[in-house]
């Protein structure tokens, strides 16, 4: 091997860290497939009330991540969201590093291009 493929293979193992290990998916794209995804909005529940996306079901993230096993199958694919993307973000990051096939839906529920479920 020459020292420039050495070096390239180091180069690819030391920033594969920094790879998201999810996908994510805007609030377009999710209305479109709303029928099929398996939904979790991570929000608070107070929040959830005020409106949320239809078919989601609401696990907080704390819950979620206390206890993902109580919830979750590690043979199914979750779709996660919130309010904005940014709890959804951290919490696709830290179930996919324990395994779980999810993925984030940016913009969360304040980019939803439909009409929120109370």
């Amino acid at each position: 091997m020459k020292a420039t493929e050495l070096s390239s293979d180091v180069e690819k193992k030391m920033f594969s860290i920094f790879k998201k290990k999810y996908d994510s998916i805007s609030t377009k794209e999710l209305s479109e497939r709303i029928e099929q995804v398996n939904l979790i909005d991570v929000r608070e529940t107070h929040e959830y009330k005020t409106g949320h996306v239809p078919k989601a079901r609401n696990i907080t993230m704390g819950d979620l991540l206390k206890n993902p096993v109580k919830y979750l199958d590690e043979k199914e694919q979750y779709h996660i969201i919130c309010q904005s993307g940014s709890r959804s973000s951290r919490t696709c990051e830290k179930l996919a590093s324990l395994g779980y096939h999810v993925v984030n839906v940016a913009g969360g529920t304040g980019a939803y291009p439909q009409a929120l479920k109370k």
